[in-house]
C-alpha cells in the first residue's frame, strides 16, 4: 500500500503498488523535483515561477503572480517610461499665454447730463456684447482673469458677457479704476497694462482679458505687436505667445494676433511677430 498526496487536494490518495512500481514512481518524482527546482532558481530574480505540469505560479516567499500579469506589468513600465519622456518634453516647452484686449460695447449718449464715466450701453452695445461673448466662447478664448475698467459701460459689457457665457462668470474679476483715466493719456496704457497684469496674474492663469477704452487700448495692442491695430467698440484683439510666466522678460516667439469684428463676425489674422515687446 502506498499513500500519495495529490497537489490538487488536501486528502491522501491510497494506491496498491508493487516494489518495482514504487521505485519507478520515486524516480519520476525525483526528476520532477529537479525540474521544479531549476525553474525556481531561474525565476528567483522576479520572485515567481511557473509549474510546467500545472501552469500554476510558484511563490518563493512572495505572493504568486501569474505570468500574464508580469507581461502586463512589463508593458506598463514601458508605457510609463515613454510617458516620462513626453512629460519632460512638455515641461521643457513654455506654456502659451493669451491676452484679450477688449474695448467696451457701444455706449448711449441719450443722457448728456451724465458724466462720461457713468454712461450706460446702448441697445446696439448690448447686442454686440452678447455676440462677442458667444464668439470668444466658440473660439475657446475664455479668460481665467478679467481686469476691467470701473466705468459703467465696461461693467455692463462684462455683466452681459457673464450672463451669456458661463465661462466668463467663473473668471476672477478685478475692477481697475485707473483703466478709465490711463486710456486717455498718450503712450501710457501699454506700460500700465503690463504692470497690472503682472500684479494680478499667477503662473497658473493662461488667459487674461483686459477691458477698457480707446485710444489707450488700440495704442497698447499696436505697441505689443508692432502692428497698427484698430479696435472699434466691442472689438477684441487676441494676442498669444509662449511664456512660462506673465513676468517673463524675453518673449521672442511668434505671435498670432486677430481682431474680432463683431458686426461682420469674422476674424482677420494679421500674422504679426513679437508679443509683449519689453514685457515687464
Amino acid at each position: 500500500m502506498f499513500n500519495f498526496m495529490s497537489p490538487f487536494s488536501d486528502q491522501a490518495i491510497i494506491f496498491n503498488f508493487t516494489s518495482i512500481q514504487r521505485k519507478t514512481i520515486w524516480q519520476i518524482a525525483a526528476q520532477r523535483f529537479q525540474i521544479l527546482k531549476s525553474e525556481m532558481n531561474a525565476s528567483a530574480t522576479v520572485g515567481v515561477g511557473t509549474c510546467l505540469s500545472t501552469s500554476k505560479p510558484l511563490s518563493i516567499g512572495l505572493t504568486p503572480v501569474p505570468i500574464c500579469l508580469l507581461r502586463r506589468r512589463r508593458r506598463c513600465l514601458m508605457i510609463g517610461a515613454e510617458t516620462e519622456v513626453e512629460l519632460a518634453a512638455s515641461e521643457a516647452q513654455p506654456a502659451s499665454r493669451r491676452l484679450i484686449l477688449l474695448r467696451h460695447a457701444k455706449s448711449s449718449w441719450q443722457h448728456p447730463s451724465l458724466r462720461d464715466h457713468d454712461r450706460p450701453l446702448s441697445k446696439t452695445g448690448r447686442v454686440d456684447a452678447v455676440t462677442v461673448s458667444r464668439k470668444l466662447q466658440r473660439m475657446g478664448w475664455i479668460p481665467q482673469l478679467i481686469l476691467c475698467s470701473d466705468a459703467l459701460r465696461t461693467r455692463e459689457t462684462l455683466n452681459i458677457m457673464q450672463e451669456e457665457a458661463r465661462g466668463f462668470l467663473e473668471a476672477e474679476v478685478h475692477f481697475i479704476s485707473s483703466y478709465y483715466s490711463i486710456a486717455a493719456m498718450d503712450g501710457q496704457t501699454a506700460e500700465h497694462l503690463q504692470r497690472t497684469i503682472c500684479h494680478y496674474s499667477r503662473d497658473e492663469l493662461f488667459t487674461i482679458m483686459c477691458m477698457g477704452h480707446n485710444r489707450g487700448w488700440e495704442e497698447a495692442a499696436s505697441m505689443f505687436t508692432g502692428a497698427s491695430v484698430e479696435l472699434k467698440t466691442c472689438n477684441a484683439a487676441l494676442l498669444e505667445a509662449p511664456g512660462k510666466s506673465w513676468e517673463e522678460k524675453a518673449m521672442h516667439s511668434a505671435l498670432d494676433i486677430s481682431q474680432t469684428h463683431v458686426r461682420r463676425i469674422e476674424v482677420c489674422d494679421l500674422h504679426k511677430i513679437m508679443l509683449f515687446r519689453g514685457f515687464m
